[in-house]
């Protein structure tokens, strides 16, 4: 049986709102709690982007707001990009307001979803790990939004490791809010399997990208064929893309839209 290619892409979608200078952080704030008549449309086109990929962690989505049009944005994506599966995790939930979330896209439907809390000093935070076959061989994802504070991300990838070191087969990725060298990132490399990146793939800020905060690493049976950032201002950070080739022992079995 042939090794399966994967297409892999981690994507922090600020709430759908296209941020391409630093003022817009201010002009456009109030799109963070108010709806808009461009949002859709600038969803529609990260549903273009999406429709490559076989696996897809968001970061920054709605579960269904005033914000959002009371549209679950991980579903809207889900739909307009053809995935067959896909599941979000609501982190803060304010009601009316605001629903802030993480959402998991897939064409493979996984044996096992759960949300796991991660510790902070501003409760809500949560990491997706999804199971993809069974028994020793199977492939465990875990996507997160890391703190701001560097020492509730140490506390976060601590525990995470835990999580990780349960899988021989990982891929963990998401907005870690943190470089590759930095002491949160050494403490998961030294605890866990994951291999560092080669280079670095600079995402944010979207319009000038020199800060390598978004992540997608993998444990070393997976072969990455290549990593890079795509050139796609929709949002604060450009999405982070990887095509990797998986053991021959990993069989995911698509499922059709």
């Amino acid at each position: 049986m042939d090794s399966q290619i994967l297409k892999v892409m981690s994507y922090n979608i600020q709430v759908g709102i296209s941020t391409r200078t630093p003022h817009h952080y201010l002009t456009h704030s109030w799109k963070h709690v108010l709806p808009h008549s461009q949002r859709i449309a600038n969803l529609d086109r990260v549903a273009r982007l999406l429709g490559d990929f076989d696996l897809v962690g968001l970061q920054e989505v709605d579960a269904g707001s005033l914000r959002s049009n009371y549209i679950n944005l991980a579903e809207y994506l889900a739909h307009k990009a053809g995935f067959p599966f896909w599941y979000h995790q609501v982190n803060r939930n304010i009601g009316h307001f605001a629903k802030h979330s993480n959402g998991l896209l897939s064409r493979f439907q996984p044996v096992e979803i759960n949300d796991i809390p991660l510790p902070g000093l501003i409760p809500g935070r949560n990491a997706i790990m999804a199971r993809y076959g069974t028994g020793e061989e199977s492939l465990g994802v875990f996507m997160l939004h890391l703190a701001l504070s560097r020492r509730a991300r140490m506390r976060q990838l601590a525990m995470i490791s835990e999580q990780v070191n349960e899988f021989r087969h990982v891929i963990l990725m998401g907005d870690m809010n943190c470089r590759t060298g930095s002491p949160e990132m050494k403490l998961l490399f030294k605890r866990t399997r994951l291999r560092e990146p080669l280079e670095e793939t600079f995402t944010f800020p979207s319009w000038r990208p020199s800060h390598h905060i978004d992540h997608i690493l993998v444990t070393p049976e997976l072969k990455v064929q290549a990593v890079h950032a795509l050139q796609h201002a929709y949002s604060d950070h450009l999405p982070i893309v990887m095509e990797l080739v998986l053991p021959k022992s990993i069989q995911m079995i698509r499922v059709a839209a």
